[in-house]
């Protein structure tokens, strides 16, 4: 008989001969995802035997995480901030610094009511529908070249309830009404230099999303002139850049003539978030 406390340690026992970081962690988030519980709840139900008909998905993951599938996409969600999103390789799985950003905005940015957000490169969705709950009277479109992406974005939306958020399938600006200006346009756009190693979790998110040229800094670059020109008086940029490429992003966004330029760090102490303003 195999009960729930057997299955803990010998799957992180697998995981960790594998070489995957928070092993327990990432094997209680497998057992409770196919028992329906919470990890808390794991610890009252350690002598419980776990049936055949658990134990089988089981093992179809465990084999899948120590093959370095993230564990996101075996659980299909990711909580950001406080919704629940639906994560798979069609998009960026989102990240905690993102929602570190997600946070910082709506800690620090005060907009007018009917002020227009944009989140370029929105990916899943995580940190345009986060700003949308955020300011509930903002009007906000959500952009990705990705349709694939765009349609997991859209499944975001309605999932949690988000009504009038416009999704636009679009390179940057290029199909964005002409005339069209925002209060404050976020974006995470690609940023990892080509060559670069990742780690094999991180492979399995999409290359169009993570790779921005020989520095990672090509789609930035193509950004940040139009985003600067689409903002109204007093809009905020606001950006998820790499490890030391702050000092390049920010001469670009003072070469367009942005106020208050600065570089916000992660938690880890990394320069991450380039924020400005127009004058």
């Amino acid at each position: 008989m195999t009960t729930v406390l057997d299955i803990l340690d010998k799957g992180t026992a697998y995981l960790e001969k594998r070489g995957i970081d928070e092993a327990r962690r990432n094997m209680q988030m497998l057992v409770a995802h196919q028992l329906g519980c919470t990890r808390m709840d794991l610890y009252l139900r350690f002598d419980q035997p776990i049936e055949e008909t658990d134990l089988g998905p089981l093992r179809e993951a465990l084999r899948k995480r120590g093959e370095g599938v993230p564990v996101q996409h075996l659980l299909g969600t990711v909580f950001f901030r406080r919704h629940e999103f639906r994560t798979d390789a069609r998009a960026l799985i989102p990240r905690p610094e993102t929602e570190e950003l997600a946070e910082w905005l709506a800690g620090n940015v005060a907009l007018p009511d009917g002020a227009s957000i944009l989140d370029m490169g929105t990916g899943s969705g995580c940190l345009g529908l986060s700003l949308a709950a955020d300011f509930p009277r903002a009007r906000v479109t959500l952009a990705d070249v990705s349709a694939e992406a765009l349609a997991l974005a859209r499944e975001n939306s309605e999932a949690n309830g988000f009504g009038g958020v416009e999704f636009v399938e679009s390179d940057l600006f290029s199909a964005l009404p002409g005339e069209q200006r925002f209060d404050l346009i976020a974006a995470n756009l690609p940023y990892v230099p080509e060559g670069e190693e990742v780690a094999a979790e991180v492979r399995h998110d999409p290359a169009l999303a993570l790779f921005g040229g020989a520095d990672g800094l090509d789609v930035i670059r193509r950004f940040i002139p139009e985003a600067a020109s689409r903002l109204n008086p007093g809009g905020w940029l606001a950006l998820e850049i790499g490890a030391g490429q702050s000092a390049e992003v920010e001469s670009l966004l003072i070469r367009e003539g942005l106020k208050d330029v600065l570089t916000l760090n992660d938690l880890s102490g990394i320069p991450r978030f380039p924020i400005a303003r127009r004058a």
